[in-house]
């Protein structure tokens, strides 16, 4: 049985396929191990949506290039992102990589070693058109804790952002059948998951392009909160023109469905929406956001900002202070603007200055500290419901011990945490009751109750 080691970069959409190519490699005989020296074969997964993550797979592949001269590598494979857009320019500039999966291409990886292991010294590509991927039913090798896992729902994007090389990486917005995605959901709660993220490029326009009539992500959520045994429904990349009152009224409903979620805005200016492609204003943010806290009161909203976009000028990076001021947002990620190559952006005059787009960056995540410190202050005092993420080895007293945790308000690595003390031993995966009694910028201190 030849061994496998495997590395996935990237977004939690490529956790997703990465945990299909383990599963689909398992079936067929092959061995994984976490010693990468031990790997007969080593599978890269990559992510290139900006340049530091392009860097960050350039590098891994070099590091895992490494074994097929100090361990027993006989075959490397880059897949994912990276492999679709410049399988050409790997195999050219890269000799140490043996074969390019594409995005489109990923349940061929079974076919892709056997055909490495048969014969040496060849070179296998399988890039394939994105639109032919099959988007079915397929188990997968759970890599997160096991108690929570991400759900894609769809594969795609056909919103066409001006920044964006997704389209290009990823094909064709493709909304997955309804009773495949359940028919997952449900086996991954058969297995001890208690917490799903719903992920996408764009969840909000899943089932638009089905011919289910009108079935779309309202009544997917539904039938997702009929599932026996799972006990949180997370929304991910939720795109603000099309949070529809439909879908406000199905969060506010099902109490499965957590008061939270994520919607990348990327600015707030008009004028920067318009050369962004974004298809909202700053007026239809506004009114989306107070609608939300009106129907949700406890809802926790994430985005994330783009700063330097070109042609940002002094006055509209101050109307998106003054809109971060405003909003008061639960959670905010900021990016400084990354020049991809074939995007529109990229060939737009008045490219911002590096240090502009850094220095921009930093002021908008010094206001976010204060506004998350404020945030963070009001909870002390309240009981909330938290999943415990592990015991923290060290810290606590005979009497007790410290547990790290989640609330609703926090996705798993990208949100905050609770530190909670408990005398009673805990597991991860345990929904518990406690009391916030401190609090910091972006976590919070807690007793079990």
């Amino acid at each position: 049985m030849r061994k496998i080691a495997f590395v996935s970069l990237g977004c939690d959409k490529n956790t997703v396929d990465s945990e299909i190519m383990l599963s689909l490699l398992t079936e067929h005989g092959y061995e994984l191990t976490k010693q990468d020296e031990e790997a007969e074969a080593i599978i890269i997964n990559t992510c290139a949506f900006i340049l530091d993550a392009q860097e960050e797979s350039i590098n891994t592949i070099i590091e895992m290039g490494e074994y097929k001269q100090t361990g027993r590598c006989k075959a490397l494979v880059v897949a994912g992102c990276l492999a679709q857009r410049y399988a050409d320019e790997i195999f050219k500039e890269m000799p140490e990589v043996d074969a390019i999966v594409g995005t489109g291409s990923y349940e061929a990886i079974v076919e892709v070693l056997d055909e490495l292991f048969a014969k040496e010294d060849q070179t296998v590509k399988r890039v394939d058109p994105l639109e032919q991927r099959d988007l079915s039913y397929h188990k997968r090798v759970v890599s997160t804790p096991g108690y929570y896992e991400y759900l894609k729902i769809a594969e795609g994007c056909d919103n066409r952002c001006t920044y964006c090389i997704i389209p290009m990486l990823r094909g064709p917005y493709r909304s997955r059948r309804a009773e495949d995605i359940l028919r997952e959901a449900a086996d991954l709660a058969a297995e001890g998951v208690k917490e799903l993220m719903i992920v996408a490029q764009d969840i909000t326009k899943y089932g638009r392009d089905l011919e289910q009539g009108d079935y779309a992500l309202p009544q997917l959520l539904t039938d997702l909160c009929r599932i026996d045994g799972l006990e949180w429904i997370r929304l991910l990349y939720c795109y603000p023109e099309d949070v529809t009152d439909e879908l406000i009224a199905v969060m506010k409903a099902e109490p499965k469905i957590l008061p939270y979620i994520d919607m990348p805005i990327q600015h707030s200016c008009d004028s920067v929406l318009k050369r962004m492609g974004r298809r909202h204003t700053r007026k239809e943010l506004e009114q989306l956001i107070q609608k939300l806290r009106a129907e949700i009161p406890e809802i926790a909203i994430r985005t994330t900002l783009i700063t330097g976009f070109p042609g940002e000028t002094e006055e509209e990076f101050e109307d998106l202070v003054a809109f971060v001021k405003e909003a008061r947002l639960d959670r905010l990620g900021v990016f400084p603007y990354s020049q991809e190559e074939g995007t529109a952006a990229a060939r737009m005059s008045n490219q911002i200055p590096e240090e502009v787009k850094e220095a921009r960056k930093a002021t908008l995540m010094e206001l976010q500290q204060g506004i998350s410190e404020e945030l963070s202050a009001a909870w002390v005092g309240r009981e909330v419901t938290a999943m415990i993420e592990g015991r923290i080895p060290g810290e606590g007293e005979e009497d007790y011990e410290v547990y790290s945790a989640r609330t609703y308000r926090d996705a798993p690595e990208i949100d905050g945490l609770i530190f909670v003390t408990s005398d009673q031993e805990l597991r991860s995966g345990d929904l518990v009751r406690c009391r916030v009694t401190g609090a910091y910028e972006y976590d919070l201190i807690g007793e079990l109750l």
